[in-house]
């Protein structure tokens, strides 16, 4: 199989890069992009880029990123668990094109959770493992809709998936163990089309 993480996005720096860690002697900074959808909402995602992009990321510019979909664990006990950033492998001036694309290839690492909102709408949560180089592989929350979620909904541990989508960013209340409710962003990956995939 394959593997792809191919992110396309195009939208608007919310704010100057700040610096986010080390790795391997790379320094690498992030910063918040919002990019819009067709409906008028607008997804506010955050993008990684290494010390040498900086100086191409201005505030409020608009910019054209091509990258992956990454995830890392977040040990630290606050915020959430799995922590998603789209990484940028190249960074150019915005074509003022609406863009927000994605398209994965992996094994499913999770039993599909498939279940209907009070309007009877189908949707299917799943968790992709996507694998990266030395052995490390990304783990990326999907999700699908309708007639997708019920195709997904027959997928099993360990199938591989292929799929087009976009990523999204959606904000949730989470209460916490003092019994205070936190305003906290997840970011997924909604199914557009699954491919060579139909269980």
């Amino acid at each position: 199989m394959t593997t792809r993480n191919e992110v396309l996005l195009e939208g608007q720096a919310l704010g100057a890069p700040e610096w986010s860690h080390e790795n391997h002697g790379t320094q690498f900074y992030r910063f918040p992009l919002q990019v819009p959808r067709l409906s008028g909402q607008v997804d506010v995602l955050p993008v990684l880029v290494s010390g040498a992009q900086v100086i191409q990321v201005e505030p409020e510019s608009g910019l054209r990123i091509q990258g992956q979909l990454r995830s890392f664990n977040n040990r630290s006990g606050v915020g959430n668990k799995l922590v998603l950033t789209v990484y940028a492998q190249d960074i150019q001036p915005a074509l003022d094109e609406l863009c927000n694309q994605i398209t994965l290839t992996g094994a499913l690492c999770k039993e599909p959770i498939f279940r209907r909102t009070p309007l009877g709408r189908s949707i299917c949560d799943l968790m992709l493992a996507t694998p990266r180089r030395y052995g490390r592989a990304d783990y990326l929350p999907v999700i699908a809709w309708g007639q997708l979620a019920v195709r997904a909904s027959r997928l099993h541990v360990g199938d591989p998936v292929s799929l087009e989508g976009r990523v999204q960013s959606r904000t949730y209340h989470k209460v916490l163990d003092s019994g205070e409710s936190e305003e906290r962003t997840a970011y997924e990956v909604s199914m557009m089309r699954l491919l060579d995939a139909d269980p």
